[in-house]
Parts: C-alpha cells; sequence; structure tokens
C-alpha cells in the first residue's frame, strides 16, 4: 500500500531552520556552571594498552595517585573538584572524600563527562595533607568481552586507559587562592587491585597494599611521576544530578551450606550495589565470591540470569573471555589476617552470594549488603488494604532503583545499557515513585550525544542498534515527561533545533511514514508487528512536536507536525481498524494501542473496546499478554474505557501471566518475561514496572492535566475495588505534596483524605452513581470547616480536605 508521502516534511524541515546542531557534536546544556577545572592537566600511568584480546584479561592493577600540599595560613575554604575517564575514588589523609561510588557518571566521554565538587574544608589538616586518587576502568576500559558472540564495547564506546583530572582550590582567610592542579608532579604506581571490570567483578591482592599511601607522612620516592595526556574529548561539565550512594545497608536472610566448603548468603532481596564481608586468612590464601539472582533447587547458585551478554559457553566471549561471564570477586590475603573488604570498581545484582575459601562458616554478622543506586529522592508513595499489591509495588520499586546506575538500564547485570524503550514505556512509572526531573535532564543529553544523523539507535551511551524507531525516539518523549510532570520548558527551549533536526531524520528513514524495520511490543507472548509499535511511536514524536513548535511560537513547523499527525493517523487507522489486519498479531496490542493513541473514530470506539476485552477473554487465563508497550496501553486503555475492575482482577491474580504470579513465585524484583526463566532473562527488569504509574493513575486516582504542566492543576478520580478496603497515595508535585487517601468505613460510608499543595486546584471525581450525603471539612490553621456538597465532581484549592460520602448501597463503584 502506498501511503502518503513524508518527503514533503523532510523539505520543509530542511529549508525552515537552516543554523542546526549537527548530530555527532555535543550539544550544550546552559543550565550548567562553566568548567571548573580549567588549569588542570589529564594524568595517568605510563601503561600501554595491551594490542592482544587475550591479555587484557590478566593483571592490570588500578593506578594510585597521590599528591602532598601544605597549608600554612589560616584557612577559609577548600573545594576539590573532581572526574575521571573511568572510575575514581578520592581520599584525603588517608579518609574517603564524599558519599559517591562509582563516579563519574557514565557518558559518552568523547562529548561530555561530568565532574564532582566537595567541599572539604573541615578535613584539612594545618601543615601538610595529602589527596590520594586510585583509577577504575569503568566503561571507559571495558574488557573485550564479545556480548552474545559479537558485541564488543571496545569498538563502540570511547575508550582508553583510565585517567583523571582535578583541582583543589584553597582559599584562605586573608583573600589570597591557591590551587593544587593535576599535573606532572604528581606521583604514581599500581595499587592492590589487580583486576576490575564492571561484568566480571574485582579481585583485590592485599599482598600488594601499601599502607599509609594516601597521607601526608608517606615517602613515595619510589613512585614514578604521572604522565599529562589529552583528555577522551569530551567537555567538562559540573555534575547537577544525583550521585551513585549507598542507600541502605542489608542484613542476611540466611545462611546454607548446599555442598563442602561451598556457602551461600541469602540477602532477602534481589539488589544491586556491593557488599562488606568481613574474612580471615593466611597470606596468599583467596576467598572467591559469585553472585546470582537465583538458587537451583539443591540449593546452589544459580547465576545464569545475570551473566554478562549471555556468554555461558567457551569460545562465545571471544580470546581470553571466561566460558561463562558471571558475576565474580575474588580477595587474595596479605599480611593482615582478619579484615573487612568491599570492592571498588564493581557492582553486582544479587539476591544470593556464594562464598568459596573460607577456613570457617561464615555468621550473619560477618556481611552486610550495600544497596547502591542514583540517589534519587522518594516522590510518591502508594500502598492499600491489599498485601499482594503493596508487594508488587514493592518489587516494582526495587527493580527501578536496581536499574539506575547513572543510566536507567533494563537490567542491570547482563547488559546495563540505558536502552530508550523501556524509557519510553516506564518513564511515567520512575516519575510517580521518585524524583527523576535531574536524572532524566541527564538521560536526554545522553541521547543528545549518542544519537547519529542516519540510523536509529538503541541505547544512551551508545553501544548498539537493531530495535529502530521505538527505542531512540525516548529523546523526545523524555522531554515531554520533564514538562508534563516537571514544567521544565527550559530542555524544550534549549532542544528544540536539535528536536527538529531529529524528526527530519525520521522523514527521511520513514519516508513513507510506516515503520517496517525495529523491535516491537518486546516479549509480547504474541506477534506484533512493527509496523503497529514503531508507527504509533512516531506519530508520538509528530504530537509532541507540535506541542514543542506552538511553545517555540513556530507556525511552520507546528502545521508541518499536525499534517504528520494526520498522515500517520490514517496509516494506523487504515491498517489496523479499518482493513482486517490479517497477519498474526497480539490483538490484545492491536487494540490498546489504538485506544491509547485515540484512533479511533468516536462512533466506532464502543466496538474497539469490546474487541480488546474479547481479545483479553481469548488471552491465557483471560489475563494480559501483552509486551513492554502493550502493556502500559492497555493498562491505561481498558482503563479510560470504564473497565478499571477489569484490569484490577487481572493485577491482583496470582495466576499466570501477571504480576501476582511473579510474587507468588517468590520474586522481589520484577521479571523480564511473563514466563519464570532460571537461565536465560533477567529477574530484574523494569519494563512491566508500567503497573505501578497505573496504581497512581487509577486506585489513587492522581492524573497530570498535560495543558497544566507541574501539577498546576490535575485530577484526583481514584477507582474502588469492592474487595480493597483502603489506598494511601501520595506525590511530590513541583508545587509540593498531593494526597488521595480512601476508605472505606463501613457498607456504605466512604472517607477520602485529599491534600492539595499551594498554586494549585484539583478536579475531583468521585466514583460513585448516586449518593445521600457528601460533607466536605477543610483543616485552616487546624480548624475544620464543613459544607455539603450536591455534586460528585467539584475543583478544590490548596488545602488538606476530608471528604465523607454515604451512599445509597453497595453497587455505586
Amino acid at each position: 500500500m502506498n501511503y502518503c508521502t513524508n518527503k514533503f516534511l523532510v523539505f520543509l524541515f530542511v529549508n525552515t531552520i537552516s543554523t542546526l546542531n549537527a548530530f555527532g557534536q555535543s550539544v550544550n546544556n546552559p543550565s550548567l556552571q562553566s568548567n571548573q577545572l580549567l588549569g588542570a592537566n589529564w594524568i595517568g600511568d605510563a601503561k600501554v594498552q595491551p594490542t592482544n584480546d587475550s591479555l587484557m584479561y590478566e593483571d592490570d592493577p588500578a593506578p594510585l595517585f597521590r599528591k602532598s600540599f601544605a597549608v600554612t595560613k589560616k584557612l577559609k575554604s577548600a573545594v576539590l573538584y573532581i572526574t575521571a575517564a573511568g572510575y575514581y575514588n578520592a581520599s584525603l589523609n588517608g579518609n574517603k572524600i564524599g558519599k559517591n561510588f562509582l563516579d563519574p557518571a557514565w557518558t559518552s566521554y568523547a562529548k561530555r563527562i561530568y565532574y564532582s565538587s566537595y567541599n572539604i574544608t573541615s578535613n584539612i589538616l594545618p601543615g601538610l595533607n595529602c589527596i590520594g586518587v586510585s583509577l577504575g576502568n569503568g566503561f571507559y576500559n571495558p574488557l573485550p568481552l564479545k556480548m552474545w558472540g559479537n558485541l564488543n564495547l571496545r569498538d563502540k564506546l570511547s575508550i582508553g586507559r583510565p585517567k583523571l583530572i582535578a583541582k583543589l582550590v584553597l582559599t584562605y582567610a586573608d583573600g589570597k587562592v591557591d590551587s593544587i592542579k593535576t599535573d606532572a608532579t604528581w606521583k604514581v604506581t599500581d595499587g592492590p587491585i589487580i583486576r576490575n571490570n564492571v561484568y566480571l567483578g574485582e579481585v583485590y591482592d592485599a599482598r600488594k597494599e601499601i599502607k599509609n599511601w594516601d597521607k601526608a607522612s608517606f615517602n613515595d620516592a619510589s613512585w614514578s611521576s604521572a604522565i599529562i595526556f589529552d583528555g577522551p574529548g569530551g567537555q567538562l561539565q559540573k555534575s547537577f544530578f544525583p550521585a551513585i550512594q549507598e542507600t541502605e545497608k542489608l542484613q542476611p536472610l540466611s545462611i546454607s551450606s548446599p555442598k563442602k566448603d561451598v556457602w551461600v548468603i541469602d540477602m532477602g532481596k534481589n539488589f544491586t550495589g556491593l557488599y562488606k564481608i568481613k574474612l580471615q586468612g593466611k597470606p596468599g590464601n583467596k576467598i572467591n565470591l559469585r553472585f546470582g539472582e537465583r538458587i537451583y533447587k539443591d540449593g546452589q547458585l544459580n547465576p545464569m540470569t545475570s551473566v554478562c551478554g549471555q556468554i555461558k559457553s567457551k569460545g562465545v566471549g571471544g580470546k581470553g573471555a571466561p566460558a561463562i561471564a558471571w558475576q565474580t570477586d575474588q580477595y587474595i590475603f596479605g599480611q593482615d589476617s582478619a579484615i573487612w573488604y568491599t570492592p571498588t570498581f564493581t557492582f553486582h545484582l544479587c539476591r544470593y552470594i556464594e562464598i568459596t575459601g573460607l577456613a570457617k562458616a561464615p555468621t550473619k554478622k560477618d556481611i552486610i549488603g550495600l544497596m547502591l543506586h542514583t540517589n534519587v529522592t522518594d516522590a510518591g508513595s502508594f500502598s492499600s488494604s491489599s498485601v499482594l499489591l503493596n508487594d508488587i509495588q514493592k518489587a516494582a520499586k526495587l527493580t527501578f532503583v536496581d536499574n539506575l546506575m547513572s543510566v536507567q538500564s533494563d537490567c542491570p547485570a547482563r547488559e546495563r545499557f540505558g536502552y530508550g524503550g523501556d524509557l519510553n514505556a516506564t518513564s511515567e512509572a520512575f516519575i510517580y515513585n521518585y524524583n527523576m526531573h535531574d536524572f532524566y535532564k541527564k538521560t536526554v543529553y545522553d541521547w543528545v550525544d549518542a544519537v547519529n544523523d542516519s540510523s536509529f539507535i538503541d541505547v544512551a551511551p551508545y553501544t548498539l542498534k537493531y530495535c529502530g524507531i521505538s527505542w531512540e525516539s525516548a529523546v523526545i518523549t523524555t522531554q515531554e515527561h520533564l514538562l508534563n510532570y516537571y514544567n521544565d520548558t527550559a530542555i524544550v527551549r534549549a532542544l528544540y533545533q536539535f528536536d527538529i533536526n531529529w524528526m527530519e531524520k525520521a522523514a527521511r528513514i520513514l519516508p513513507e511514514g510506516i515503520t517496517h524495520d525495529g523491535l516491537a511490543d518486546h516479549e509480547s507472548l504474541i506477534t506484533v508487528p512493527v509496523e503497529l509499535i514503531g508507527t504509533s511511536h512516531y506519530l508520538k514524536c509528530a504530537q509532541i512536536m507540535k506541542r514543542f513548535a506552538n511553545i517555540m511560537n513556530d507556525e511552520t513547523h507546528a502545521l508541518a507536525f499536525e499534517k504528520l499527525e494526520q498522515t500517520l493517523s490514517t496509516i494506523l487507522t487504515n491498517l489496523f481498524w479499518k482493513n482486517k489486519y490479517l497477519a498474526p498479531i497480539n490483538r490484545q496490542t492491536q487494540f490498546a494501542t489504538l485506544l491509547y493513541y485515540n484512533l479511533i473514530p468516536a462512533n466506532e470506539k464502543k466496538a474497539a473496546v469490546d474487541s480488546l476485552l474479547n481479545s483479553v477473554k481469548d488471552g491465557i487465563n483471560e489475563h494480559f499478554t501483552t509486551g513492554i508497550f502493550g502493556t502500559k496501553y492497555i493498562l491505561e486503555a481498558l482503563s479510560e474505557a470504564g473497565h478499571v475492575e477489569d484490569v484490577y482482577k487481572i493485577v491482583s491474580s496470582k495466576v499466570f501471566p501477571g504480576w501476582g504470579f511473579m510474587i507468588d513465585k517468590g520474586a522481589t524484583t520484577l521479571w523480564e518475561t511473563w514466563k519464570e526463566s532460571e537461565n536465560t532473562f533477567s529477574n530484574c527488569h523494569p519494563m512491566f514496572g508500567t503497573v505501578t504509574e497505573w496504581f497512581y493513575r487509577w486506585l489513587g486516582g492522581i492524573r497530570a492535566m498535560p495543558n497544566y504542566p507541574g501539577f498546576t492543576k490535575f485530577i484526583i478520580a481514584p477507582y474502588l475495588p469492592a474487595d480493597l478496603l483502603h489506598v494511601n497515595c501520595n506525590y511530590q508535585s513541583p508545587n509540593g505534596l498531593i494526597s488521595s487517601n480512601w476508605i472505606k468505613k463501613s457498607k456504605n460510608v466512604y472517607q477520602f483524605n485529599i491534600t492539595v499543595p499551594a498554586n494549585s486546584e484539583a478536579f475531583i471525581k468521585l466514583p460513585f452513581k448516586d449518593f445521600s450525603k457528601i460533607s466536605i471539612t477543610r483543616f485552616k490553621n487546624n480548624k475544620p470547616i464543613t459544607t455539603n456538597s450536591s455534586k460528585l465532581n467539584f475543583n478544590l484549592n490548596q488545602g488538606n480536605y476530608q471528604i465523607t460520602v454515604n451512599t445509597l448501597n453497595d453497587t455505586n463503584l
């Protein structure tokens, strides 16, 4: 079928804006401060990278750098600015600086590198002091592992030997300023971390420890001078988003020994991070640790769902790679016979930790789990009278933070990549639960740095491409979420020309409008054509860009995007609604997508909803069979059509396929697939976490109004399932806390406790057919003022309210 051509849009885009930022060039973030590292040099050690891949798996000690300096006058302030290509760990006089782990955040180092600042005034000593820095490989110096047998990150990323740049600014009471900058006067030597990799783990050889190396009294005469290098090329910018930090300590749930001299620690839940372990041994003794999400029936560790890049047999990972690329750490004892050990330059996803090499059985006091993730703050909370719903909510939230390690990943073990498809599916669910504003700004710029001008990519920072527009379009959709939820118009204005250029690229790649290539409804239990999913994401981008053009008062492009929206809407409606689609397709995803994007004519919408309901009845156990996008769409489409109860029954069921099935099988995080996997698929994958968005939107009823960004006006319209007794739902909007809590007080009495923040207005929609009385109590200066309402729908301004509804019978919902 020959649809309306998109070529006129290419012509319009190219000829309307003549000074566009070219893809492949870093687009500056105007909100960031100027570079405070001016004058400092990038420094590293003198080691040369092996040319043979197999040699990269041999010992390569992480370098230690040190710089002594004297403070001889009264100090007013001391601020350290520092970053690295790779990871750094900094100390002052032997004490760790700051709370960050795995810093700096992963970026395209050739385009952009973020640095951190630390006020260390109170830690500076009179007289001599010493800064110490160790460097890890991070994603700047990855191993040549061939993920899935073909993807070598060294072929995709900006790479090199780890290096650092730093400047300590000392401001004295007399107003004078000194700067200690990285240069050739810094000293460097090899440290005890002899191997480190983000996937395979760390080997620490305590025999190579250098006592007091980062203290001023240490004699570094035998150390080498640091080497000055060119930097990776990326623009240095001050970090503006939360860093990776420790957020929780975990105590073991149990310790077992499935076979002689093997110990398996159950940490109680699937978490991303590290651990602190008490070890005892003699010089040269080796303690080995492995990590996994599961155990086998015999109690032994099952690490196979968290293996890097599905490298599970000899030769798949390339020369020198392990036959199975599981997560491991090793500690080799030196002179100290009793120590506490925590790795530095890696992280793991696990519920279970296997330990071998111990001389005696470990106790629960000997190990502490350290949850690490980008330290986003809570923005929302949801709980209810249903234990199962609460467990699903907990699992979703844990899955989300497990996948926040400076990028939002699809799984925090096997890949660790920032996939755009997962962003498109789950970003609103993340936003309801956490303050994602600054993190998603960083994410958008990751995509800006990653995209090219000729094809669609899957992840940012860039490592691979095959998924198509449904993944790369996250660069546009995430900007709209920043607008809708945080009223962030600045990023829209800053990236408008970039966005125009991106749409022009999309028009070149898709001259007929329809999408034929890429991944569709990933992990749907029934086939879904990319023509449906990809084209609908292109449609979404057209709608967003029409809105952005109106914000920019760009009438020409607003008209162009409106025409594109009409063209794509016609394509989708004709192909998937008006004409009977005969090829294999998941009918649930088909009808949910059409309804979600409002593509069905008003007079035919009931027929579409009925078709969707029938497709659910035809599904496995009358449950959803949708994938990454279809699940989000079906939750919303059925609820919007008035079938919240049908959705609730599926969500609150323990039958396969569903969230309750996962929880019933012992899951503490959400799976990548509806089916349980013991070998291939991740047990910690956020894409089905869209259910938590549904909790907030439909059980709590808190819904944004896109025409009023930042929740200046919003809807509270909770649904009250018959067997749910109460819901507590809160969301921290830019203007303050929004609360929508309700409880069934008795058979015919319901109470709603609602908070509307300052400078905001809520449109309340109570879910009843009829009532005998509605009383609204507003608490002002701790004094209740009660009035009666004759309406189920009304507006509330700033304040705390208690609304009591007496219904006429028990069937009003």
